[in-house]
C-alpha cells in the first residue's frame, strides 16, 4: 500500500459497508393518527426506504416506557410500548423489512432503565443492603445525616446526577446514581445478575429475527471503583467525547460486557451486529470498542462533530481508516441522528453549539439556511463514497434543517427542563417528518395531530414535493446510494488525491471525488465529465460548498 492509498478492513458480512437507516419512531409515520408515529406507520412506509435504497434500518427505542426520555427510560425490555403498537406489529415489520431485503437493529437501553421498571421498584421496596438494590448503584449519602451526595457529579440533562430515596418507613434514605434523568436510574454492572438479564433480553429479540443491535451509552456502563468527584469543563459536550478520564465514561470495564455479548450474538445465524454509541476523545479510544472479539461496529463522533473544513474533514477520514482498519473494523460515517443538530444546520453555525445544547430562538450563530443545505448535501455527496458503513437520520436525505422555532410550551426534552429553558435539547431534530406537501401534518398521519410541531415551510421539503423534483436531496441520495451499490464503493481503498487546502479529494478506481471547503471555485483540471454534483453547476470549476463525483478523460 503506498502512503496515498487507504483500504477498507476486509470481510464480507453485511454490516461492513451497509448503508443503515435511523429510524426514530415517534417521528417517522403515525398509522393511528394519534401524533404519535408507531411500529405499522412505518411497515406502511417501507416501500419508500427500499426505494431510497438503504440496506437496513435502525429503530430507536419502541419498547415499554414511561417516556420521561422518549423511550430511552425502558420500564420492560421484552415488550412494545402500546404508543407504538403491539408485539404483533413488531413481527409483522420485521418480516415485511425482510421481505424487500432490509435488515433490522433494533435500539437497546442497558446503561439504565426506567424507574418504572419491576426491579427498580422493589428496590425501593426492599431497603439498603438488599438483593434488589444491588441491581442499581444505590450508596449512602455524606454528611451527618447522609444529606449530602455520595459525590458531585453532574447529570448529562443537569442539575445532580444522584436523587435521594424515601425508606418505607418515611425516613430520608439512601441516594441512587442517574446519569440522565432521575427517572432513569442506572444499572449496577458489577452484579452478575444484571448480565444475566441482559444476555436473556438479546436472546429475545434475537429470537424474534433481529439482525442486531445499537447499544445506547456504550461507554457509560461502567463507573470507577470508589465514584471519585469530578466535574467537567463548562463547556464539555453533554456525552463526554471531548475529555479524558471521566470516571463515568469510558471505563475498562465496559469492553468485558460486550465480549459477553458478542459471544451471545455469535450462537445466531446470519451476522448479527452490535453498534456502539461511545463518545470517545479520540479514534484511536473509539476502535477500542470494536477489535475482533467485542463490537462490530461503533458511531464515528469525531467525523461527525468535525467543522466544516478541508483539513479536519481530510484529517478525521485518513486517522478514521487508520484506526478503524488497525482494528480490523469498518470504519462508520454519520452526519446527523436523533441527538445532535441536523447537519443541514449544523454546518453552517457561526458560534460554538456543544452536544447537547441544541438551538432555539434565542441562539447566537444561528445557521444560513442555504448555505446550510448546500453544506449538508456536499458533505453527504462525500460521505456516501467513502468504504465502511454509512448511518443516515430519518429526513436528512429530504435536506430537513433544525426546527429551531418551536415555542417553549411545546418542548418535550428533559434538557430543556433540567437547565430551566438554558439548553434547548434535541427537540428541534426530532420533530414529525413531512410526507405530503398538501396533507394532514404533512402526511406523517392522516389526522394533523403531530407531538412537536411542524414548521409550516416543511411543505417544500415534503416527499412528494422532492420526488418530482429531480434535483431535490432525496434524488441526490438515491442517485449516490444507487451509484454506491453499483460501484461498491462501500468496500475497497481510496487513493489520495491533492486539489489544494481548501479541498478534500480522493479516487475510487476511476471515479474521482472532491469538495470545495474554500472561497474560490476549484479548478478540476481537463477532461472532467461528471458523474454527480451536489447541487447542479455549469462548467468545469467546482464551486464553494459543492461536492462532485466525477471521473477524466
Amino acid at each position: 500500500m503506498t502512503e496515498l492509498e487507504q483500504f477498507a478492513a476486509p470481510g464480507a458480512e453485511w454490516w461492513r459497508s451497509a448503508v443503515i437507516y435511523q429510524i426514530y419512531p415517534r417521528s417517522f409515520a403515525d398509522a393511528s393518527g394519534d401524533g404519535i408515529g408507531d411500529l405499522p406507520g412505518i411497515t406502511s412506509r417501507l416501500d419508500s426506504l427500499k426505494e431510497l435504497g438503504v440496506d437496513a434500518i435502525w429503530l430507536s427505542p419502541f419498547m415499554t416506557s414511561p417516556q420521561k426520555d422518549a423511550g430511552y427510560d425502558v420500564a420492560d425490555y421484552r415488550d412494545v410500548d402500546p404508543i407504538f403498537g403491539t408485539l404483533a406489529d413488531f413481527d409483522e415489520m420485521i418480516a415485511q423489512a425482510h421481505a424487500r431485503g432490509i435488515r433490522l437493529i433494533v435500539d437497546l437501553v442497558p446503561n439504565h432503565s426506567s424507574d418504572q421498571h419491576v426491579w427498580f421498584q422493589e428496590a425501593l421496596k426492599a431497603g439498603p443492603g438488599s438483593r434488589e438494590r444491588a441491581r442499581y448503584v444505590f450508596r449512602d449519602g455524606k454528611g451527618e445525616n447522609g444529606e449530602i451526595p455520595p459525590n458531585n457529579w453532574e447529570s448529562v440533562f443537569g442539575g445532580g446526577m444522584w436523587e435521594r430515596v424515601t425508606e418505607a418507613d418515611g425516613s430520608p434514605g439512601q441516594w441512587y446514581l442517574h446519569i440522565f434523568d432521575p427517572t432513569q436510574p442506572d444499572f449496577d454492572w458489577t452484579n452478575e445478575e444484571v448480565k444475566e438479564e441482559f444476555r436473556s433480553v438479546l436472546r429475545f429479540w434475537l429470537d424474534r429475527g433481529v439482525d442486531g443491535f445499537r447499544v445506547d451509552v456504550a461507554h457509560g456502563m461502567v463507573k470507577e471503583a470508589g465514584l471519585p468527584d469530578y466535574a467537567p469543563v463548562a463547556d464539555a459536550d453533554s456525552m463526554g467525547g471531548g475529555e479524558d478520564s471521566v470516571p463515568y465514561w469510558g471505563q475498562d470495564g465496559v469492553h468485558d460486557i460486550y465480549r459477553d455479548w458478542h459471544e451471545v450474538l455469535a450462537e445466531y445465524d446470519g451476522d448479527r451486529a452490535l453498534c456502539g454509541e461511545a463518545w470517545l476523545p479520540t479514534l484511536k479510544q473509539t476502535a477500542l470498542w470494536v477489535r475482533p472479539d467485542e463490537m462490530h461496529q461503533t458511531f464515528n463522533f469525531p467525523y461527525m462533530m468535525t467543522s466544516w473544513d478541508a483539513k479536519a474533514l481530510g484529517d478525521v477520514i485518513r486517522e478514521s481508516l487508520t484506526e478503524f482498519g488497525g482494528v480490523g473494523a469498518p470504519s462508520t460515517w454519520v452526519l446527523s441522528n436523533h441527538d445532535v443538530v441536523r447537519h443541514a444546520s449544523r454546518l453552517a453555525l457561526t458560534a460554538d453549539n456543544p452536544q447537547g445544547e441544541g438551538i432555539g430562538p434565542k441562539s447566537p450563530g444561528k445557521p444560513d439556511a442555504v448555505v446550510g443545505l448546500a453544506r449538508a448535501r456536499a458533505a453527504t455527496t462525500v460521505m456516501l463514497a467513502l468504504p465502511g458503513s454509512s448511518y443516515l437520520y430519518q429526513g436528512e436525505e429530504l435536506g430537513l434543517p433544525e426546527a429551531m422555532e418551536i415555542p417553549d410550551e411545546f418542548r418535550q426534552d428533559p434538557t430543556w427542563f433540567r437547565t430551566n429553558g438554558k439548553r434547548y435539547g434535541r427537540d428541534g431534530c426530532r420533530v414529525p417528518i413531512p410526507w405530503e406537501a398538501d396533507a394532514p401534518a404533512f402526511g406523517f398521519n392522516t389526522t394533523g395531530d403531530a407531538w412537536l410541531p411542524q414548521p409550516a415551510e416543511w411543505a417544500t421539503f415534503a416527499r412528494d414535493a422532492e420526488e418530482a423534483d429531480a434535483t431535490s436531496t432525496l434524488n441526490l441520495y438515491k442517485q449516490l446510494l444507487q451509484l454506491r451499490r453499483e460501484r461498491s464503493l462501500g468496500t475497497g481503498s481510496l487513493v489520495w488525491e491533492d486539489l489544494g487546502a481548501s479541498a478534500v479529494a480522493f479516487r475510487r478506481g476511476d471515479l474521482h471525488v472532491a469538495v470545495n471547503i474554500g472561497t474560490e471555485p476549484l479548478d478540476l483540471g481537463d477532461g472532467v465529465t461528471f458523474v454527480v454534483q451536489s447541487q447542479p453547476f455549469d462548467g468545469a470549476a467546482l464551486p464553494v460548498d459543492h461536492a462532485a463525483w466525477y471521473t477524466k478523460a
